[in-house]
């Protein structure tokens, strides 16, 4: 039977500060998606259910990439038809990993979303693979193991970094400097790792067995997608 991975998308729809369209972005779901569907059932859910937006600033971006404009054109209901994300609640057992795609979209809804973390902790202490790429380890943030400690403390882990936010203005306008907040929770400003160079691709594999898998930016997509399938497949 094939491995089966549920990717969770934003239902966050604007950078509330400035009131700029966000949600997911397209590079971080394409490559993945390229990297581990024809390998395993994928199935895709949001916070709301339903169509999540996709972050218009992501197609632009991606104008030039050939696999997210063919994802973009093809694979449209895989993000207008998502499951809500509360119907997996006591559903780990069903898969291997569950992927949370970037965009600035879960700095809003799955930063804090109980239901989230519930079902994040649910997959990690089941050994599944619990992973997420760019803005997507604001999921990871506030999550709490049964024992009452949280998920990534003293766990190494990557995101988008306060330079790279920095860098395209948008460093103020989030709720929360994502590099920051992660340090806390982790325990250590060692313990988040970046690549030598500004958008250069990163993924850190972490946790118990290898199952804490993240992916710092868009170039991190490819190589993240690899990572989870390499860990589903091990």
């Amino acid at each position: 039977m094939s491995p089966k991975v549920l990717f969770v998308l934003t239902s966050h729809d604007k950078i509330d500060a400035i009131d700029k369209p966000t949600g997911w972005y397209l590079p971080e779901f394409a490559h993945p998606y390229g990297k581990l569907a024809p390998h395993a059932e994928i199935v895709v859910a949001s916070p709301a259910g339903g169509a999540a937006p996709l972050d218009p600033g992501s197609v632009d971006y991606a104008k030039n990439d050939e696999e997210s404009q063919k994802f973009l054109q093809e694979k449209r209901s895989l993000w207008e038809k998502t499951e809500k994300l509360e119907s997996f609640k006591g559903r780990a057992a069903e898969f291997d990993a569950i992927f949370f795609v970037g965009g600035h979209g879960p700095m809003y809804d799955l930063a804090v979303s109980p239901v989230s973390q519930d079902i994040i902790r649910e997959f990690y202490e089941s050994s599944k693979v619990v992973a997420a790429v760019c803005h997507g380890p604001a999921a990871l943030l506030n999550v709490k193991l049964s024992n009452g400690t949280l998920l990534i403390a003293g766990q190494k882990v990557t995101a988008f970094s306060n330079a790279e936010e920095e860098a395209v203005g948008l460093l103020s306008a989030m709720p929360f400097p994502l590099e920051t907040a992660l340090k806390k929770n982790m325990g250590g400003d060692n313990l988040f790792e970046v690549a030598a160079e500004q958008w250069a691709p990163k993924v850190v594999v972490s946790g118990k067995n290898g199952k804490l898998i993240t992916g710092q930016n868009p170039a991190s997509a490819g190589p993240i997608g690899e990572a989870v399938l390499e860990a589903i497949s091990a």
